[in-house]
């Protein structure tokens, strides 16, 4: 067997533990007092409609405007677009193509205490057309939550557009840092071949004047032209937020409704489970990770222990996949089935573990030496580890498909499951790929790297016979 140095037991188990600790309870930080996320935990999930209510509204055309089938069907997919670039997966959407209105419900933010259902419906309603505009006059003045004057309503010469979203061809949340060292938050654009030209024009005319940029009849920011620009980058600033720049960036990806949205009545949705269900649920998932984690060493020993670090790893791993841990991968709404699939692939992390176990088990009982015992035990063991799996997997992925945004299937099986079962598949995939990296890869790894010590080389602290040496 290839030995693994000593040292890699006590790294590898060390970064386990502490990434799981920091995906539960997340990094977080208070400037004064605003509070900035390093990462994010099990408080900053999104919990669907079932477990912490939501909004439920009905949008029509604004001032009795006539949309048509194509154009109510457009804005339904912007809304949706808009949803899922949030991480809300719990939603149900439908177009009512007779009277020309749109349904929706959707779960609260995980930060949203109050619960302001206005604030969330003109979060996902608003009409997002992104215009550039000379100049930076306006009508009407606001103050926002955060004390900060808001420009509203172009007049003069800014109501003329220079530029609009259709030519911008993505939209990004940066964040730089300012001469001061403090950290400030933009909205990049790539613009079309067509923008590029067109912004191209506009720096020029306007070079050393004011550009204003606006959403909708709110002024977003309005820099000087310094130079001319022609590699089609334009950059929005505004003292953004992390989460302001993303919301931004989100709405001008999925583009602006074809027409303006007023909603015709909305109210909240109570949940049909609650937060003390979800209380009794993590106490519940407490207590059986204790008593699996003893089964474990009680039975298996010294490869139990280590299985139930990987179990840790393995959990750690999947909260972070749907809190929004890692940027690169939006956070995801949290819903009774998502909480039932994370069960089930811990269960399968478990399996994985006790198949190992068991094989080494096998081979000590044949009169085969430790190291041949875990290189045998290991290896007879991953065939059944992964067919077992890769059933799995391609059961998430078909799950994902058929009920998740993309709605391959929903003419046969409704669009109003789509979230509950998508929310199901997805922890469950996340779970079974984490399984593979830790109750796979890394759980070998620290056998073989726990093999090396000379006091722990005794058959029986492997499973193994107990005068076994």
């Amino acid at each position: 067997m290839k030995r693994v140095p000593k040292p890699v037991f006590f790294i590898v188990a060390l970064l386990i533990l502490a990434f799981t600790f920091t995906s539960v309870f997340g990094i977080s930080y208070y400037n004064g007092d605003n509070k900035n996320t390093v990462f994010k935990g099990i408080g900053d999930i999104r919990w669907g409609i079932d477990i912490r209510g939501g909004v439920e509204a009905t949008f029509k055309p604004a001032d009795g405007y006539d949309a048509t089938d194509e154009q109510l069907e457009s804005a339904k997919s912007i809304i949706e677009l808009r949803m899922v670039s949030q991480g809300i997966t719990d939603y149900e959407l439908y177009a009512d193509k007779g009277s020309d209105r749109i349904i929706v419900r959707f779960p609260w933010k995980s930060d949203d205490t109050e619960h302001n259902a206005v604030e969330a419906i003109n979060e996902i309603s608003s009409t997002a057309q992104l215009t550039f505009r000379p100049g930076k006059e306006y009508e009407t003045t606001d103050v926002d939550s955060n004390g900060e004057y808001v420009y509203k309503t172009p007049k003069g010469d800014t109501e003329q557009i220079l530029m609009d979203g259709s030519s911008v061809k993505s939209a990004e949340a940066q964040v730089y840092q300012d001469n001061n060292g403090e950290a400030q938050y933009v909205v990049s654009l790539e613009l079309t071949d067509d923008g590029a030209r067109t912004f191209e024009e506009i720096t020029t005319t306007y070079l050393k004047q004011t550009v204003s940029i606006w959403m909708d009849d709110i002024m977003l920011s309005a820099p000087t032209v310094q130079a001319t620009i022609s590699n089609g980058k334009a950059q929005i600033s505004g003292s953004f937020t992390a989460d302001e720049a993303t919301a931004l960036a989100n709405k001008i990806n999925a583009g602006a409704l074809p027409f303006q949205l007023e909603t015709a009545n909305y109210g909240q949705v109570s949940p049909t489970l609650g937060e003390n269900s979800l209380t009794a649920m993590a106490v519940a998932g407490v207590i059986a990770m204790i008593i699996i984690s003893i089964i474990m060493i009680v039975f298996y020993r010294l490869p139990g222990l280590i299985a139930v670090i990987s179990l840790c790893g393995q959990m750690g791993l999947t909260i972070a996949a749907v809190s929004g841990f890692f940027t690169t991968i939006p956070s995801f709404t949290m819903t009774l089935p998502g909480i039932a699939g994370m069960i089930l692939s811990i269960g399968m992390g478990v399996d994985c573990n006790v198949i190992t176990a068991e094989r080494i088990k096998e081979e000590l009982r044949t009169g085969r030496t430790l190291d041949g015992a875990l290189e045998k035990g290991t290896k007879n063991s991953l065939s059944a580890i992964i067919d077992g799996n890769m059933t799995v997997v391609i059961v998430s992925i078909i799950l994902m498909l058929v009920f998740g945004p993309a709605n391959v299937l929903s003419i046969i099986f409704g669009e109003s499951t789509t979230g509950t079962i998508y929310a199901f598949g997805y922890t469950l995939l996340i779970g079974v790929i984490s399984n593979f990296i830790m109750g796979i890869f890394l759980t070998r790894l620290m056998l073989r790297s726990v093999s090396g010590f000379k006091f722990v080389r005794h058959k029986w602290l492997f499973g193994g016979a107990k005068n076994d040496k």
